[in-house]
């Protein structure tokens, strides 16, 4: 019987120490979890800053352009879409964000 019982104090403290380190692996994933979230808010942020310039690029380059008929270039075409990416973006960014995530 003591062999029944000092097993069942073994299989105990064996219990505590897993409980323990689970306990300590969550919140290292919980620290790295919040500093992915930083980095990608960071990530956005500048993501959303280069789609505005490029919107502003694209708008000047609009207003630049004295002949409409022509075909416009593959750079227009891709400023075009990054004006209307970066003003989608901005609209959900705004959207979707409440004063804590700032």
């Amino acid at each position: 019987m003591k062999t029944l019982e000092s097993r069942k104090q073994l299989l105990v403290a064996e219990s505590n120490l897993n409980r323990a380190q689970l306990v300590e692996d969550i919140e290292a994933l919980r620290a790295n979890l919040h500093s992915l979230t930083d980095r990608a808010k960071s990530f956005g942020l500048i993501a959303s800053s280069a789609a505005v310039l490029v919107a502003g690029v694209a708008a000047y380059q609009r207003g630049k352009r004295e002949n409409t008929e022509t075909k416009p270039s593959w750079l227009q075409r891709v400023l075009k879409v990054a004006g209307l990416v970066s003003t989608l973006w901005l609209a959900l960014r705004s959207r979707g964000s409440s004063p804590k995530d700032t």
